[in-house]
């Protein structure tokens, strides 16, 4: 039986990425919504029916909501009211359908990142089939917000959720939608602090980047999102809370991602030093908002490897791929 899935985020880094996992699936009658008109023409010519609005109208993201089986969200993580027009026409489906249809929502491994400033790492690392300390984490963590609505959602039966928490994303994105044009190449953590490096014509670093974090390839964050995504049509993945996913294929410490970039800003002129220097207190504020690149983040993807998940991209080839990216910054891409 064919499956009919509302796609939001289809243009942008993760979730065009993912979209190109399930492209040319004839089980798959795929929406999405666009912005963009020539983008949703691009897609119309892959074989993507397009609703050409914004995630910001309530009534036209319920209706699309409501005429779905499987809703995929990869577009805003934190905004309450999107997700509530999500349930919204969700719940109108379920109630003339008898049957709880199917969301899959992007949230992100920040919702177990502590308040270090780069000091320090830590060894408290986060399994994400320790449902019991998961479900511990304060309504006030990062992300919590958004997921609380959509395992209440899930609770109450009217939908069936299951919820992928990247890291770091790195990677160029290669395919069909790059190649049309369509979504964002490249990553946004490691260009945020590219960019605040390049505004202080010097390569920096929260406090002195001992923190740890995990990261994740593009593609490889792709798949799980595909595997999860047919694990829930078939019902053999557990939904709501015991249906929560991050993904991560090793750590580093955000130091050595620092002097990644450094180096490269150094030999294209952009920064003073080919050593990274700590951002001041009033550069954090000012290109941050606060020290989130100076905390810890540790998990472990250990529901996606037994569902089959099986990531191959290193530590390595991570640091290895930063020049690149800083590249890209420099050159505006």
């Amino acid at each position: 039986m064919v499956k009919s899935i509302f796609f939001t985020g289809a243009t942008g880094y993760v979730g065009g990425a993912a979209l190109q996992q399930i492209l040319g699936d004839k089980s798959f009658k795929i929406t999405a919504l666009v912005r963009n008109a020539d983008k949703a023409k691009k897609l119309n010519e892959l074989g993507i029916a397009t609703i050409v609005g914004s995630l910001a109208d309530e009534n036209l993201v319920a209706k699309a909501a409501s005429e779905a089986d499987i809703v995929f969200n990869v577009a805003d993580c934190d905004n309450e009211a999107i997700m509530s027009s999500f349930l919204k026409g969700m719940k109108q489906r379920f109630q003339k359908t008898g049957e709880a249809p199917i969301l899959l929502h992007t949230s992100g491994s920040a919702i177990v990142m502590d308040g270090e400033v780069g000091m320090k790492d830590s060894e408290e690392i986060w399994p994400d089939n320790d449902v019991a300390r998961l479900n511990k984490l304060p309504s006030t963590a990062l992300h919590r917000n958004v997921d609380l609505m959509v395992f209440a959602a899930d609770e109450e039966g009217y939908i069936k959720s299951y919820i992928v928490c990247p890291p770091t994303i790195w990677g160029s994105v290669t395919g069909p939608l790059a190649d049309a044009g369509i979504l964002h190449k490249h990553s946004i953590q490691i260009p945020y602090a590219v960019q605040a490096s390049i505004a202080r014509e010097q390569g920096g670093v929260v406090g002195e980047g001992k923190n740890i974090w995990p990261h994740v390839n593009v593609h490889e964050v792709a798949d799980l999102f595909a595997l999860v995504l047919r694990g829930a049509i078939s019902g053999t993945v557990r939904h709501g809370r015991e249906g929560y996913f991050f993904a991560e294929n090793g750590e580093y410490r955000v130091i050595d991602a620092a002097r990644a970039y450094t180096k490269t800003l150094y030999e294209l002129g952009k920064s003073a030093t080919a050593e990274p220097t700590s951002f001041t207190n009033e550069e954090i504020v000012k290109y941050f908002g606060g020290p989130f690149l100076g905390s810890n983040c540790r998990i472990r993807a250990v529901l996606g490897r037994q569902l089959g998940w099986k990531p191959v991209k290193t530590t390595e080839d991570f640091i290895a791929s930063i020049p690149e990216a800083t590249k890209a910054v420099v050159s505006g891409l």
